[in-house]
């Protein structure tokens, strides 16, 4: 083989290699670590939490979904103290939206404090979870980045998202990744909601809305 065609070759791997690498954690929600979603668990998953008991579990599920960590924890907060809480948040969480999130659900996360809160905020807004992962790594090792990112996400685009980027969604399936994809191009949130609406509750939207945008 000539100098120039393994040169050819060798270039054609390179540009496989970095589209291949390009797919490679493009999702937009954070993977779970076995953090519980509050919104989506069961009753028998619920009652195995840290603190929760049966009217606690009951109240959670007639009240799902918690659009904000903020609302979940205005309800729990007359119920348990402060450190109980933080053991449970360690468990079980409503992600929260990297470029939208208030100091106080960010603070909610365990083990962030005011210094973290800092590096949160300073790199919105987040175009891709590949950047938090990029941005907040320089300041933690990967163990304890994987740990953060099961609680945060940033909003997939409706037109534009990947299968990928639409699977990551909680509770997401083929069938519902299907109805997404099916009313593109999305002109509003408003026609969202409105087909969405023919598959689902309107709890369900509201709970799935949360995950995307327009924007």
């Amino acid at each position: 083989m000539s100098h120039a065609k393994s040169r050819m070759k060798a270039t054609m791997v390179a540009l496989i290699l970095a589209l291949a690498l390009s797919n490679i954690g493009q999702a937009q929600v954070g993977r779970s670590e076995g953090l519980v979603n509050p919104d989506l668990a069961n009753e028998k998953e619920l009652l195995s939490l840290p603190h929760m008991n049966a009217t606690l579990v009951k109240d959670i599920m007639e009240r799902r979904p918690f659009l904000k960590m903020s609302d979940l924890n205005s309800f729990l907060a007359p119920s348990l103290r402060k450190e109980q809480l933080a053991e449970l948040y360690g468990k079980m969480f409503v992600q929260i939206n990297l470029n939208t999130a208030t100091q106080e659900e960010i603070l909610l996360i365990p083990g962030v404090g005011k210094r973290m809160l800092h590096e949160f905020e300073e790199y919105r807004p987040y175009k891709t979870l590949a950047q938090f992962r990029k941005e907040i790594g320089k300041y933690v090792d990967q163990k304890e980045l994987a740990r953060l990112e099961q609680y945060v996400f940033v909003p997939i685009h409706l037109n534009t998202a990947s299968d990928e980027d639409i699977l990551s969604i909680p509770g997401m399936g083929k069938r519902m990744l299907r109805e997404f994809k099916e009313y593109r191009p999305y002109k509003n949130i408003e026609q969202f909601r409105k087909e969405i609406g023919k598959y689902v509750d309107k709890k369900e939207v509201a709970r799935l809305e949360r995950y995307v945008t327009l924007n």
